[in-house]
């Protein structure tokens, strides 16, 4: 009997990371408002009653799915910037570590793309907001710091190129597969070879 109350204790957050799952994929898939609990528990293969014995509502996988998007990634961003690098090794580090939270969690990163807007105006997903903050003064703040230490031009638009990075980076949740043929370093090191040779300081 303890060996099965155990078990049954381990089965229980294995099976509510298999729920987030399916919901992020089809939240990414239908979009936040099109998706019901009953759409999620159809795609689970379960009664929407057993899926409210995991979460109360469609609104807490949500958050759910996103806070444990954001809080790897900014595990691996805060490492970065604690590390401290040059800024084009920071830059270079923090691409890489997108691409990795593409590989870990792409349907969160898509649904993040689609539905944050529209998402900031519940005061659940205020912490959307701080977030993006946080995302922009990462990056501004490399660039800054590789225009003033002269790694990168003198003339480079800081906030442009911000918005760049951002949304080519993120854009590949909606092609990126995890069987596809080049891995999240592969992708990576391709962008930034892209990246780097327009904004680096030419010998």
């Amino acid at each position: 009997m303890p060996n099965k109350k155990k078990s049954q204790v381990t089965a229980a957050p294995a099976r509510r990371r298999e729920l987030l799952d399916t919901a992020a994929e089809v939240f990414a898939e239908r979009g936040y408002n099109a998706t019901t609990v009953r759409t999620i528990a159809d795609h689970a293969g379960i009664l929407a009653g057993s899926l409210y014995y995991h979460f109360d509502s469609k609104e807490s996988m949500l958050e759910e799915i996103l806070r444990t998007f954001l809080g790897e990634l900014w595990d691996g961003y805060d490492t970065v910037l604690a590390s401290g690098l040059g800024p084009r090794e920071t830059l270079e580090a923090l691409v890489s570590e997108s691409f990795r939270g593409i590989d870990r969690r792409r349907a969160a990163v898509a649904i993040y793309q689609k539905e944050s807007r529209q998402l900031l105006a519940q005061e659940r997903f205020a912490f959307l907001a701080e977030s993006q903050r946080r995302f922009e003064q990462a990056w501004l703040s490399t660039l800054e710091r590789g225009v003033a230490e002269q790694v990168f031009r003198a003339d480079l638009d800081v906030c442009l190129t911000y918005r760049f990075v951002r949304d080519t980076v993120w854009a590949a949740a909606s092609w990126y597969r995890p069987d596809g043929q080049h891995s999240p370093g592969q992708i990576g090191r391709h962008y930034l070879a892209m990246v780097l040779d327009g904004i680096a300081v030419r010998p």
